[in-house]
């Protein structure tokens, strides 16, 4: 069995990485248990750049195949804000409630039947000799005018699915999987990592 580096310093996405890929046929090690340390800067015009970015040198330094992802709320009444600056909407070092206080501080006027809103993942699965296969996954729903639920993390608890009539955060670990635009791109990714698992050598 081959291994797979979770790219991210993230615990909470490591948690969902490792429900959504479970049973996969590799050993899924995190940048921690490798002892890799490199930070990443996000320097890419696109979710897709920065997730490319992120799998490809994380594995040229572990030898591994990685995987990385980039994701981002567009929101439509900010035009797409914040999108790839997501992590960053409120300053660098900013809390997720400082993200979410300031989201919402932006959409203060704004009524509800216009605070549409989606969430997008681009999962980069890079190999260490530098070929990479992206899966997408997008989902869609509104800003809420405060917080609720206490799980998740992120913008998940002002992002309301209507179809489900609770925010992102009010779900289980599993209803968000089923859902949620990283689950989306996570079930494309696991398709792919069953088809490399065939031509890894016995």
């Amino acid at each position: 069995m081959g291994y797979l580096l979770l790219a991210t310093n993230n615990q909470a996405k490591v948690r969902e990485y490792r429900s959504l890929l479970e049973n996969i046929p590799f050993e899924l090690v995190t940048l921690a248990e490798r002892g890799i340390t490199t930070v990443v800067e996000e320097t890419g015009d696109s979710l897709e750049e920065n997730a490319r970015l992120k799998a490809v040198l994380l594995a040229g330094e572990s030898q591994l195949l990685s995987l990385a992802d980039d994701s981002g709320l567009e929101v439509d009444a900010l035009g797409g804000e914040p999108g790839r600056l997501s992590a960053r909407y409120a300053g660098e070092g900013a809390s997720d409630r400082d993200r979410i206080s300031y989201l919402l501080k932006r959409l203060e006027k704004v009524p509800w039947d216009i605070r549409s809103a989606r969430f997008r993942c681009v999962i980069a699965l890079a190999m260490p000799g530098g070929e990479v296969n992206l899966c997408s996954g997008e989902c869609r729903g509104f800003i809420t005018f405060e917080p609720k639920g206490g799980g998740g993390f992120g913008y998940d608890p002002v992002f309301y699915l209507p179809e489900l009539g609770k925010t992102m955060a009010e779900l289980s670990l599993e209803e968000k999987n089923r859902v949620s635009h990283r689950g989306q791109a996570a079930r494309k990714a696991r398709q792919l990592l069953e088809k490399m698992a065939l031509n890894l050598p016995a």
